[in-house]
């Protein structure tokens, strides 16, 4: 399953539920924390690596998107499949102290709190996916059913 690397709570939850996955490490470049930078430092297809975004709703809630790393998300259509007026990408300052992560560590699965998730449908098309392993320079290959299944996520149309 893994091999010895700092355990994130998002790894112990993987272990928890006995959901198979693979951590693969990269070097950190904080110039580059993006998504496109992970898939090449891992020789990658982009298409696998996923980013986990965090947003607020006009009700002061809050949503999690999961998207391919060469994509963008649609706020009006993640705003539309949450039942919400509108979304907006939560700012910055706010993401460690809301899911216990940093950027270019947030992974969809053990922050602080389980909010309602979606996965960009693409996901499906893939056997494995690489989301974040929660904290920066860990990755998590994991089948996208899996990911779904743990974090009780939808998988939506959600990118432009």
């Amino acid at each position: 399953m893994s091999n010895k690397t700092a355990k994130t709570n998002a790894v112990r939850l993987l272990d928890t539920n006995n959901i198979a996955y693979t951590l693969r490490e990269y070097e950190v470049d904080e110039e580059h924390l993006d998504a496109l930078h992970v898939a090449n430092s891992l020789g990658v297809n982009p298409e696998g690596i996923f980013k986990t975004l965090v947003l607020k709703t006009n009700t002061n809630s809050y949503l999690v998107a999961v998207i391919p790393a060469d994509t963008h998300l649609d706020l009006k259509k993640i705003a539309k499949v949450s039942g919400h007026k509108s979304c907006e990408l939560l700012p910055l300052k706010e993401l460690l102290n809301l899911t216990g992560y940093v950027r270019g560590g947030c992974s969809p699965i053990g922050m602080k709190k389980l909010f309602p998730t979606y996965i960009e449908e693409l996901a499906t098309l893939q056997d494995k996916i690489c989301i974040s392993g929660g904290k920066k320079g860990l990755q998590i290959i994991i089948e996208p059913n899996d990911l779904c299944n743990l974090v009780d996520a939808h998988f939506e149309d959600i990118v432009q």
